[in-house]
């Protein structure tokens, strides 16, 4: 029974400190191929240390739980739907929150140009210089009497914190179709949100805010980091959303008196 006994504890002890081993190799992977995200590549504990940041390390628990809970499809792992869906993510997640351009592993810093609504294309020193992420993707050659936000206005951190005081869920994204494969992508996409707070005078809803848009990358053929990248959507679809609820401030808009 003692022989037993200690045969099991010697098996037991054996197979734990298997699973351990197990474990710290998939650390050590996660960190070597750059994951420590379920849907976005470049975020080990390594690089989140080590990584220049615009406001700290980026969090995710929040919109990805919104994006698994609402999300059109569940694209299989190794799709190319499912690897665009990752590409995307993972560029967004660098162009957002990435400080030094040197230090985006999906673009090659060199090359790189983003172009939004058929406008001029913009380097990411050029594109920071708008003040990034909202302001860059909502630029708009209406008057700024008649602008629902103006991005001129507004810094990197002001707009990631009314855009995120808005969106308490987060703003998610998913790939609704891939039309070509790398090294040409084009891809349909989804931006969804629930306006939980007001914004710009205007009472929140809890409905739904969403906009699609068409996005393309051109990838290098030699390094496989995207040189350009493209969207298209229209603006009023976020914003338009975003003044559904009363407002307590008069309007501007001379359609609108």
């Amino acid at each position: 029974m003692i022989s037993i006994t200690v045969s099991f504890l010697i098996y037991k002890s054996s197979f734990e400190g298997f699973i351990l081993v197990i474990i710290k190799l998939i650390k050590m992977a996660s960190s070597i191929i750059g994951g420590g995200n379920k849907f976005r590549d470049h975020l080990s504990d390594e690089e989140l240390k080590n990584t220049k940041w615009r406001n700290g390390p980026p969090t995710y628990d929040v919109v990805d739980k919104l994006f698994e809970q609402e999300r059109t499809n569940v694209w299989a792992e190794g799709s190319v739907e499912e690897k665009v869906q990752r590409l995307l993510k993972t560029w967004e997640m660098e162009i957002v929150h990435k400080a030094d351009p040197n230090e985006l592993k999906t673009m090659d810093p060199n090359k790189f140009t983003i172009s939004v609504n058929g406008r001029k294309g913009l380097t990411p020193a050029e594109s920071a210089k708008l003040g990034g992420s909202y302001n860059m993707f909502l630029q708009t050659s209406l008057p700024e009497n008649v602008r629902i936000y103006n991005p001129d206005d507004g810094t990197f951190e002001s707009s990631q914190n009314l855009f995120r005081s808005i969106f308490l869920r987060g703003f998610a994204i998913e790939i609704l179709h891939v039309y070509s494969g790398p090294p040409g992508i084009v891809y349909k996409f989804r931006h969804w949100g629930y306006m939980d707070a007001p914004f710009k005078g205007h009472a929140p809803t809890g409905q739904l805010v969403e906009l699609f848009g068409i996005g393309t990358f051109e990838l290098d053929k030699e390094s496989n980091k995207i040189i350009k990248a493209e969207m298209f959507f229209d603006r009023g679809e976020l914003l338009g959303g975003l003044v559904k609820g009363e407002s307590n401030v008069a309007s501007t808009c001379p359609f609108m008196k």
